[in-house]
This record gives C-alpha cells, sequence and structure tokens, in this order.
C-alpha cells in the first residue's frame, strides 16, 4: 500500500439540497394500497406493516431534525483516508488519558458507525476509540470497485491503525464486524491483544449452513437449533438478496427513501430483544433514523449491499480465531445452548450471557456491552 497515507480531517455537511429532496421524496410516497386485516402495527409477521411504516415515514419528514443529529455526529473527530485506492471514513474518539488502550470498534448491516454514538461516552475513559465504516458504507463511499471482501477490508483497518500510530490495540465486533474483529487477530496476532464479540441468539441458526454442528450434540440438542433455524428462515431474504442480487435491491434502495427505510427497519423488529416492541421502542428512533439518514444521504443502501455478495463469493470464512488471541463473546437474547454450540472447547476466555438485547447492542444496552467490553479487556493478562 503505497498510496498518500493523509488523514484528511472530515466533518458531516449534508447539502440542504439532499435534505429538502428526501422530505419531498417522503411527502409523494407512493404507498401500497392496504390489504385488509393488517391493520396491527405490531404485527411483523409478513415484514414491516403499512400502518407502522407510514407513522415512521411521517416522523421522519415532519419531526426528525437531522441538523441536529448530524451536530451530534460531528462532535467527534473524524478524518477520511485512502487505503488500496478506497476512501474510508473514521471516526476517533480519543481518551483524555494519553495512554488509554487503542480499541477499533468494527459495524456491520444494516448498522453504521452511528451504532456506537451512545456507546462511545461509556469508553473513552479507558480507550481511545476508532471506529471506521466498512466499505460501501456511509462515509467510506464510493466504492472504487468490485472485491471489497473481509481480508481486503481487515488488511486495511490494520493499515488505517498503523497510519494512526497504534501499533497494538484491541477490537470489537458485532456481525460483520465480528468477522473484521477476528480476522484482523487471526493476520497480525502480535497486534491485537484481545477479540471482544458481541452476537446474539440467530447465530446458532446458521450452525449446519454457514459454520458446522461441533462434534457431541446429541439428537435433541440438535433439535433444538433446527428449531432456531426454522425461526430465522424467514430472515433469510435480505441475506439471499444482497448475497446474490445487490444491485437489483440497490436500484429501489437508492431511488425510495420509504423503500429503504421499510429495508433497515424491520431488522430493528426481528434481530432484537423484546418480541412485542416496535423498533423505535426497542432503539432510540430518533438514532435509528440517523442510521437509515446516513445510508439514504450516502446511496449507501446499494454500495453495502455489494460488501454481501463480495464475502458470499470470495470463499473465506466468516469468522477467525487466532488461538493465541485473548478472546470474549457477550451473547445478546441468549439460547441455553449458545456456548455448548458455538464454543465447545472453551476457546474464550470471557463469556457472559444476557438474556437483554439482541443483535444491535450498542443501541439497545449500550451499558451492558461497555462494562463487559472493560471487564474484558482489564482481564488480559
Amino acid at each position: 500500500m503505497t498510496e498518500n497515507n493523509a488523514l484528511t480531517p472530515f466533518r458531516i455537511d449534508i447539502p440542504q439540497a439532499d435534505i429538502d429532496d428526501l422530505r419531498n421524496r417522503l411527502a409523494h410516497t407512493r404507498w401500497p394500497i392496504p390489504v385488509p386485516g393488517r391493520d396491527d402495527r405490531t404485527d411483523f409477521s409478513r415484514g414491516i406493516p403499512l400502518v407502522y411504516l407510514k407513522e415512521l415515514a411521517e416522523y421522519w419528514r415532519d419531526g426528525f431534525d437531522w441538523r441536529a443529529q448530524e451536530a451530534k455526529l460531528n462532535e467527534y473527530e473524524q478524518f477520511t483516508t485512502v487505503v488500496d485506492g478506497q476512501t474510508f471514513h473514521v471516526v476517533h474518539a480519543r481518551s483524555a488519558n494519553p495512554d488509554a488502550i487503542p480499541l477499533i470498534l468494527n459495524h456491520g448491516w444494516p448498522g453504521s458507525f452511528v451504532d456506537y454514538q451512545r456507546l462511545v461516552p461509556l469508553l473513552t475513559g479507558e480507550f481511545h476509540l476508532i471506529i471506521p465504516s466498512l466499505p460501501g458504507f456511509g462515509f467510506s463511499t464510493p466504492l472504487s470497485g468490485t472485491g471489497w471482501e473481509l481480508a481486503r477490508t481487515t488488511e486495511a483497518y490494520a493499515e488505517i491503525m498503523t497510519r494512526l500510530g497504534y501499533e497494538r490495540f484491541a477490537a470489537h465486533g458485532t456481525d460483520v464486524g465480528a468477522g473484521t474483529t477476528g480476522r484482523l487477530a487471526a493476520a497480525h496476532p502480535e497486534r491485537v491483544i484481545g477479540t471482544h464479540l458481541g452476537c446474539d441468539r440467530p447465530l446458532l441458526g446458521l450452525l449446519g449452513d454457514k459454520f458446522p454442528y461441533p462434534d457431541g450434540l446429541s439428537d435433541d440438542e440438535i433439535a433444538q437449533i433446527d428449531a432456531v433455524r426454522t425461526e430465522n428462515a424467514g430472515e433469510r431474504g435480505y441475506l439471499e438478496m444482497q448475497d446474490h442480487r445487490p444491485d437489483t435491491i440497490g436500484a429501489a434502495l437508492t431511488d425510495s427513501p420509504v423503500g429503504q427505510l421499510a429495508w433497515i427497519a424491520e431488522k430493528f423488529k426481528t434481530r432484537t430483544g423484546g418480541a412485542y416492541r416496535t423498533p423505535d421502542e426497542t432503539v432510540d428512533r430518533d438514532q435509528l433514523l440517523t442510521n437509515v439518514s446516513l445510508y439514504w444521504f450516502t446511496r449507501s443502501g446499494a454500495s453495502s449491499a455489494q460488501f454481501y455478495y463480495e464475502s458470499e463469493h470470495s470463499g473465506l470464512d466468516l469468522v477467525m480465531v487466532a488461538p493465541g488471541v485473548p478472546s470474549g463473546w457477550a451473547v445478546f437474547d441468549t439460547h441455553p445452548l449458545m456456548r455448548r454450540a458455538m464454543d465447545p472447547w472453551k476457546a474464550a476466555g470471557h463469556w457472559s450471557e444476557f438474556t437483554e438485547g439482541g443483535h444491535f447492542p450498542a443501541m439497545e444496552e449500550p451499558h451492558l456491552l461497555a462494562d463487559d467490553i472493560r471487564t474484558f479487556v482489564r482481564g488480559i493478562p
């Protein structure tokens, strides 16, 4: 990587014309014709209910203040830097303690650096926080080309840490971010002092598909895991589309803000804790819409879907383990078989399980997650 190593200061400043255009599009949404009997705003059995989606879109248009949220995001130092031809956006929240441990926070989909907004003030007492955006996500756009998968992204992250002067650091990640976190440790074990992964119950549903069943499971235990797979079967629609047809869904997400809203907001119902809550009762409504707005303004609904295609066709494992690097897991909305199935060898020296939360712990349960990260890092020899 021989290109210019400059870290260019960055400040979010969405043009007013783009904000006006969003509101205009929302005001002129072409809504589906309601289906009789589908009037329960909490019934997500067929996807996001139209009545609830209209409520959320109306607030996005008339009640949500992007400029106020933009100002909050700009409270933290940000920069862009080009690695291997790709522009990366990075939030750099420094601790007042110059000797604080650097900690890279890795997000996934449908998340962004906004995921960690509530976590930052809880951790900067002990850590310098580095939050890069995946290629094709947020302000790590536009994509420089094809081929941005887990391994290439991980090497770019390692280079970013070098440019910041952090030779040794800890790493945390959820979703795709768990993949970049694990791969950082596997590729650079001399640099990563520990990896902390956040996950949730649906991870079990990937056994037998993305991950092999561990040896020694009984028929009853396999049946329990298969039940989780069945429960999560309806969640595979977005995955199959982004894994195989990102261009098709990308066009719709780029042209329709309500389409982008529905595509993301549904996941904050089906992948979070609390079976009877709407997405904005599980996470802060303004934070949720800040994340959706980021996808809209940067047109990253389309480019973020490309990351799924690249990863699916790369032949790379989703998660790698570095045996010599201390590892910790925090499992939210847990299942009794979680450790038995995912860590039967007790390879993780730190393992925590919580009944609360779900797929977005930094947004749902930031205090639980912050406490667990601190406890894990403090326990590293």
